[in-house]
């Protein structure tokens, strides 16, 4: 009887180590995974940005892109050319390229 015992104890712990391991890789593909995508795709939008491009800001504001540096853009918002700020490049969530 006490080998039925061990051995069911035994059998416990690989369930629970089978549990663990499952519970981690779905945390990794609900949490993790979807984080890094998006991280990657606003790599991306904010690698291709350009001046004269029509941006959306992370407030809301459309607005055309006046100039640039490694971080910041200055951004002209309206129909008033005197409207014109700077601001972060991470503040930029989407970027629409104009027609030519």
């Amino acid at each position: 009887m006490l080998t039925a015992t061990a051995s069911g104890g035994a059998g416990g712990v690989g369930f629970w180590l089978i549990y663990a391991v499952f519970l981690i890789g779905m945390m990794y593909f609900i949490a993790i995974r979807p984080q890094q995508k998006e991280k990657k795709r606003m790599a991306e939008l904010l690698a291709s940005v350009a001046v004269g491009d029509n941006v959306l800001t992370s407030s809301g504001f459309y607005g055309v892109v006046i100039d640039m540096t490694d971080d910041t853009v200055i951004i002209e918002f309206g129909s008033n050319k005197n409207c014109r700020i700077p601001m972060q490049k991470s503040a930029i969530v989407q970027v629409e390229k104009p027609e030519t």
